[in-house]
């Protein structure tokens, strides 16, 4: 099978099938995109994170989790292209993935970023007008977002005891500014909070994943920090990099007048 030779954002070079037939993904937003591109027969496994479509959910063979894939169920698989991502894998699964077949992974850290990996990921897999048409929609929704007008600190929550924070140099964060929000924390990536610490954020967001926040969750916060307001958000809308990008400006919208500001 003639291959081609494709860079992936760690900036490696990667030779991949001219057409690749058989595709395992490691990330669930990016499983979603290759639905998208219609690549059913194509992807033959998924995490078991990747929960959409529903239907590849239920029916694809399932290879373990994003930190803890099955290598060997994967091996059986005989897939020509693993696709997967710098953070939600780990570097170990990585290197034994890559004694058997190429492995091209995303290191999505801002909004750009994610442009960047549909337009790379539809050119490998010949998808280029499915992908020229999802980056017209996603870029033309999100110029019609109409973001906060008064200044305004965020902090975004996700994961509780310990308190896991989203820091800066992260897709997330760079959503918050397309909103117009200001990101409470000045750390990078994902700072651990101290759960004694009195913060003071105008808003706090509750993110529905990977911890799943509640209504419970909001009163707790709500009593702590009764300066603060608190909301629970769709955290598909904010992290997941792909055609969800779709209607996440929508959302955004109408989170904005929920917040009436």
């Amino acid at each position: 099978m003639e291959n081609n030779t494709f860079v992936d954002q760690l900036g490696r070079s990667i030779r991949i099938p001219k057409k690749p037939i058989r595709i395992v993904s490691l990330v669930p937003s990016q499983t979603e995109l290759l639905a998208y591109f219609g690549l059913d027969s194509e992807v033959v496994g998924v995490t078991k994170f990747c929960i959409h479509p529903k239907k590849w959910h239920k029916e694809k063979i399932r290879i373990g989790g994003t930190k803890n894939v099955d290598i060997q169920k994967i091996r059986h698989l005989k897939p020509d292209l693993i696709i997967g991502n710098k953070e939600e894998n780990t570097q170990q699964d990585i290197e034994q993935l890559e004694d058997f077949c190429p492995v091209w992974l995303s290191d999505i850290n801002s909004y750009e970023d994610a442009l960047w990996m549909i337009n790379k990921l539809g050119e490998i897999l010949d998808k280029e007008t499915l992908t020229n048409e999802l980056l017209s929609k996603i870029e033309s929704n999100f110029k019609a977002l109409n973001p906060i007008k008064k200044y305004k600190k965020v902090l975004y929550l996700i994961w509780d005891k310990p308190l896991i924070a989203v820091g800066r140099n992260t897709y997330i964060n760079s959503i918050l500014e397309k909103i117009g929000f200001e990101n409470y924390v000045l750390e990078n990536r994902y700072p651990t909070l101290d759960n004694s610490e009195q913060i003071a954020p105008d808003i706090l967001l509750l993110s529905s994943e990977p911890f799943p926040f509640g209504t419970d969750h909001i009163r707790t916060f709500q009593l702590k920090y009764p300066e603060t307001r608190v909301i629970l958000v769709d955290g598909e809308m904010f992290s997941w990099y792909g055609p969800r990008m779709i209607e996440a400006p929508d959302y955004f919208d109408k989170l904005i007048v929920n917040l009436g500001i």
